[in-house]
């Protein structure tokens, strides 16, 4: 897979110009966005003192290179479509774990982008805030900027050619914390200054604001949860997650052996019973933490064609054509 460090690291504005200029010049390669977007108008969000701009590291973790960015001041959203004869107007949000201080922006990140778009879905992959700020929860920041990518690509579903109602979130990690955060706090947005402010001309490279004063609809349609953390207290569902009857059906999936407890997704899959919310939840013996889309994890690695069957059976994605008896 294509390690982001040009098209995450650059200035915006370098990235915009190149991919517009690619976009003249030939096809959209496979695996690349169509196009980025700031989150908020510049100066209207605060982030934690840093120490070093914008970066990509990749240690070797558990033998493995793993793409961590760090020291994210400017959210954005990246929009990867789907080949146009598969394209259903579905659309994932794609939150990357990193326990809100990295982003493990490739194997939890562009590489769930790509496997998306192959069944036909557009996968927005959120790059918010780390590291968090100290004086306020970690999660904060993070969930202004998850609650405005679903606010933004709700607005654009008629420009992007996408189903207003079939827009899901998927986290891992710390990102499966923010997508679950997402999707049982939506009733008002947690913090949302461009909704303040009359929406500017749009430029390129800068996303457009639904200008509403009050009432934006942030609630996702589907969540997916890949070995969520920090979603437990004590032996109970942690009490920022205050699951109803409105939060939306999930799809979950956790390795038993997982440091990160697996009780985060028991806990939270308990809570939609009690509310009467469908979900699916998949417990595998082994895999460990951080896993991501790995082929050789045991059985913890075929989440994907599990989560690919939950999809299809809720009717988020079309069923796959049934073959001709030969």
């Amino acid at each position: 897979m294509r390690t982001p460090s040009a098209r995450f690291c650059a200035p915006y504005g370098v990235v915009a110009t190149l991919i517009a200029l690619c976009a003249i010049a030939a096809p959209l390669s496979a695996g690349e966005p169509s196009q980025v977007l700031n989150l908020w108008p510049e100066g209207s969000v605060q982030n934690a003192p840093l120490t070093a701009p914008e970066g990509l590291a990749t240690p070797l973790i558990t033998g493995r290179k793993v793409a961590r960015l760090q020291n994210v001041a400017v959210p954005t959203i990246a929009v990867y479509e789907p080949p146009k004869e598969l394209k259903n107007g579905t659309s994932v949000i794609v939150c990357p774990g990193g326990g809100y201080n990295i982003l493990a922006i490739e194997h939890e990140g562009s590489d769930i982008c790509e496997w998306l778009n192959t069944l036909g879905v557009t996968a927005i992959l959120l790059k918010y805030r780390v590291p968090a700020r100290k004086e306020q929860p970690n999660w904060k920041a993070p969930l202004e900027d998850g609650q405005r990518a679903i606010e933004l690509v709700r607005t654009h579903t008629q420009e992007w050619g996408l189903n207003p109602d079939r827009i899901g979130i998927l986290g891992f990690s710390a990102g499966g914390h923010l997508a679950a955060l997402a999707s049982t706090r939506f009733e008002r947005p947690e913090s949302a200054p461009a909704t303040e402010v009359k929406a500017p001309e749009v430029k390129t490279g800068e996303a457009k604001s639904s200008g509403a004063t009050s009432g934006p609809n942030i609630r996702p349609d589907f969540t997916i949860l890949v070995y969520p953390a920090y979603m437990t207290k004590g032996r109970e569902l942690a009490e920022n997650l205050p699951v109803s009857a409105k939060t939306p059906p999930a799809f979950l999936a956790h390795a038993f052996n997982d440091p990160v407890t697996c009780e985060s997704s028991l806990f939270y899959a308990t809570a939609l019973k009690k509310a009467n919310v469908p979900f699916d939840l998949h417990i595998y013996s082994t895999g460990g933490h951080g896993f991501g889309m790995q082929p050789d994890v045991g059985p913890a690695s075929t989440w994907p064609a599990r989560c690919e069957e939950w999809l299809r059976a809720g009717g988020l994605i079309p069923q796959r054509p049934v073959e001709p008896a030969k």
